[in-house]
Formats: structure tokens, sequence, C-alpha cells
């Protein structure tokens, strides 16, 4: 009878230490979703006040129409991404957009005093410290799990299971180049 005792508790460990395992990677890949869904969540906050913004900024600089059409088309674009990398690629699009339009309004006095706009820009200013905060956490959710499917012994049976790498959220390229900013005309 002791022959068997043995086998039986070893297969019986590393069944419970696989099905921990298992476990473990499930909570680490809802983690990486919610992560994701707050990230989306902070994308759509801004996506919701460009429009006031930018029909501020037109009462103002109604000939501007150029800067109104690309806000629009990134912000489509941002709204209609259905992976990481386009929501990072729409995302940066968005940035240098707004970036524009923001540029714009400094040529406008009277629209940088008004109460409205300030609020506005006060308001997309808090979204993007949000937005930077929810992709380092979810960055942060990304590594841990990837690092938890490759590691001995989790990545002896992450892959049977279905658990593959997660892609992390990137800058587009050409993301670090600072905007030139010209106010000539």
């Amino acid at each position: 009878m002791r022959k068997w005792l043995i086998p039986v508790v070893i297969i019986v460990v590393l069944g419970l230490l696989m099905v921990s395992g298992y476990n473990n990677l499930v909570r680490l890949s809802e983690g990486v979703n919610s992560s994701w869904s707050q990230v989306q969540n902070q994308l759509q906050r801004r996506a919701d006040l460009i429009p006031n913004l930018v029909q501020t900024v037109k009462g103002y600089a109604a000939h501007e129409e150029q800067i109104f059409t690309q806000v629009a088309e990134a912000r489509a674009k941002l709204a209609g991404a259905t992976t990481v990398g386009e929501a990072a690629q729409a995302d940066q699009a968005l940035a240098g957009a707004l970036g524009r339009l923001l540029a714009i309004a400094e040529n406008y006095p009277l629209l940088k005093a008004d109460a409205n706009f300030r609020a506005l820009q006060d308001e997309l200013a808090g979204t993007e410290n949000r937005i930077a905060t929810a992709r380092m956490d979810y960055n942060n959710a990304v590594q841990a799990y990837n690092t938890k499917i490759k590691v001995f012994p989790t990545s002896l049976y992450a892959g049977m299971f279905g658990f593959g790498p997660k892609e992390y959220f990137q800058a587009a390229a050409g993301a670090g180049t600072v905007p030139t900013v010209d106010f000539s005309r």
C-alpha cells in the first residue's frame, strides 16, 4: 500500500500546484483586461471633452478648419481602434492634433481669457494625466502577466491553457519628437 501512496501524493501535489498556477494566470490576465478598460475609459473621457473644446475654439478661430478636421478624424480613429497597437497609434494622432489645436488657441487672446476655454483646457490636462497613469498601470499589469507566463514552471503549461503574451501600450514611432509650434502667421 505504501508503494502507491508516494506516487499518488506526488500527483495530487503537482495537480494542486497546476490548479493554483492556472488560477493565478487567470487573475493576472483579468488584471490586464481591467487595466486596459481603465485606459479605454480615460481615452473615452478625453474623446468626450474634445467636441466641447473644438466648439469653443471654433467660435474664435472659424477659419482654422483644417485643424478641426484633423481632430475629428483622429478622434474617430481612436473610437474605432480595436487593438492596443491601433489605440496607441490613434492616441498619438489625437494628441498631436490636440497640441496643434491648443497652439492655435494661443493666437487668440480673447479665447485664452475665456473661462469656458480655460476650464476645458484644465479638464483636458487632468485627463491627459489620468491617461498616462492608466497606461502605466496597464503596462505594469502586462509586465507581471508576461513575466508569469515565461517563468518556470508556469511556462510548461501556460501555452496549453491558452495563455499567451499580452501587448504593451507603446507610443507610436516619432512620439518623442517635440512638435514645432509656429506663430509667425
